[in-house]
């Protein structure tokens, strides 16, 4: 198998490391997630258990282009870091993507807590140029877009504020 294309973010939230960690990762990514020129939005999360927290757990994110890609969590470390692997691409990436992970981690600095998001998408045969391109060009500088806005929604529910969409406040 082809070397995976990654891109990364990084910001901090004014939070505590056990707090940005418990609301960020029960989020739920509509309305964090829009469409960006050829970046579909994630627009409904089909099947996600009550608790979205533990190892074996999946999700079916359905997409603004009417695609769909399927999360299975797999490693959860409360307080420090979760990840997920996605399959099951359709429409272009379907015909790019084997496979895709995904990886948060929180950490303690003394601002509130550094949150770092990777990603690494996983070519199928011949499509690794392509998809290359596509993480650096288009996923890459996307991240950069999304992540401020879930910092936002991390410092507004650490301070008791009401989450910006009603749907991003799930049990954790």
């Amino acid at each position: 198998m082809a070397r995976g294309s990654n891109a990364t973010a990084r910001l901090v939230a004014r939070a505590s490391q056990a707090s940005a960690f418990a609301i960020a990762t029960p989020l739920t990514p509509v309305g964090f997630y829009p469409k960006a020129g050829l970046l579909p939005a994630v627009v409904e999360v089909r099947d996600q258990p009550a608790s979205w927290n533990q190892p074996g757990q999946t999700r079916k994110l359905m997409l603004s282009d009417g695609g769909s890609v399927i999360e299975h969590i797999t490693n959860v470390e409360p307080n420090d870091s979760f990840a997920y692997d996605l399959t099951e691409f359709q429409k272009v990436f379907g015909r790019l993507v084997d496979h895709a992970r995904a990886e948060w981690t929180f950490t303690s600095v003394a601002a509130g807590t550094e949150i770092l998001w990777s990603y690494t998408f996983f070519p199928k045969r011949g499509g690794g140029a392509i998809l290359s391109l596509i993480v650096r060009l288009l996923w890459g500088p996307y991240m950069q877009k999304v992540l401020p806005g879930i910092v936002a929604e991390v410092e507004r529910q650490d301070s008791g504020g009401t989450p910006a969409n009603p749907a991003t406040r799930m049990s954790c």
